[in-house]
């Protein structure tokens, strides 16, 4: 119902799915796809997109890891939308590349000078994330009206991490050190959200490989943390997050991507491991 009531009223966004989406994260990128289409939301996959490096580079100086972010900016400038993502990671690094080309002239003319567009690009692109989306533009008393299956009575925690939130004068997404974006999600799905002191704090997975004893104690403050606080569950934005918090963790509490959450609470399909229970 939702969708055709909105469907007038909504906007169109160019998807950038990320490559993580495609493989080791396609439920992130199958729930939010899924759960967009009944809130009235189309995604149109930007064709041809490219990884966007997945870090943003810190040195000025390198314009090449910066190239992919830009195409698939100017792509959705061309098509004249708004440029939405979900993976965490992603959203980073194209928000940040692209305050970069908004804000960085010496930087901009280089790229201009690897990619030769026909037409300048000056950092014009919305950069979205799918938890902005809902929250501006569907908005999340939309959310709750459409929610068929509520997760009622149930005590669910929010890991924002780190990339969604910081820098914050770049990512302006919310309150870097109180955000509320994730646990308003979760009152508009039926669940009763639980704040806990490390859900703003790096999980340790970009330690994995060098140091996995310091990813590990890292990512298991983070479930501790929620697990003291009374969580049934864990909920995440960020593929690496949730590897990282599933890897180290304990089973104490199972760990899913938000958009799996929203598809549940939208009655499109079954909650899948850790057998939290539905109200009927």
């Amino acid at each position: 119902m939702c969708a055709q009531a909105c469907e007038s009223r909504l906007k169109k966004y160019s998807y950038f799915p990320g490559c993580t989406l495609k493989t080791k994260a396609r439920e992130l990128d199958e729930t939010g796809r899924m759960a967009a289409e009944a809130l009235g939301v189309e995604l149109d996959e930007l064709p041809e997109w490219q990884c966007c490096g997945a870090v943003y580079p810190m040195a000025k100086e390198e314009i090449a890891p910066r190239l992919s972010s830009i195409r698939a900016l100017m792509a959705a400038r061309d098509e004249g939308r708004p440029l939405l993502t979900l993976c965490s990671a992603c959203h980073h690094v194209i928000k940040r590349v692209n305050h970069d080309m908004l804000t960085d002239k010496d930087l901009r003319d280089k790229a201009h000078n690897y990619l030769q567009p026909e037409k300048p690009y000056a950092g014009e692109t919305p950069v979205v994330h799918y938890l902005e989306m809902l929250r501006d533009e569907v908005g999340f008393g939309e959310v709750r009206r459409a929610v068929k299956k509520p997760f009622k009575d149930m005590k669910i925690a929010a890991y924002y991490g780190c990339l969604l939130l910081r820098p914050s004068a770049v990512m302006q997404f919310d309150n870097p050190e109180n955000p509320s974006v994730m646990e308003d999600f979760l009152s508009a799905i039926g669940a009763t959200p639980v704040k806990f002191s490390y859900r703003n704090e790096c999980c340790g997975g970009y330690l994995a490989i060098e140091d996995r004893d310091a990813s590990r104690r890292a990512s298991s403050r983070v479930i501790r943390s929620a697990v003291t606080r009374g969580a049934e569950a864990l909920i995440t934005a960020c593929p690496l997050c949730l590897y990282n918090l599933k890897e180290n963790g304990t089973g104490e509490i199972p760990i899913y991507y938000f958009t799996e959450l929203l598809a549940v609470a939208l009655g499109l399909r079954q909650l899948g491991e850790g057998g939290l229970k539905l109200a009927c």
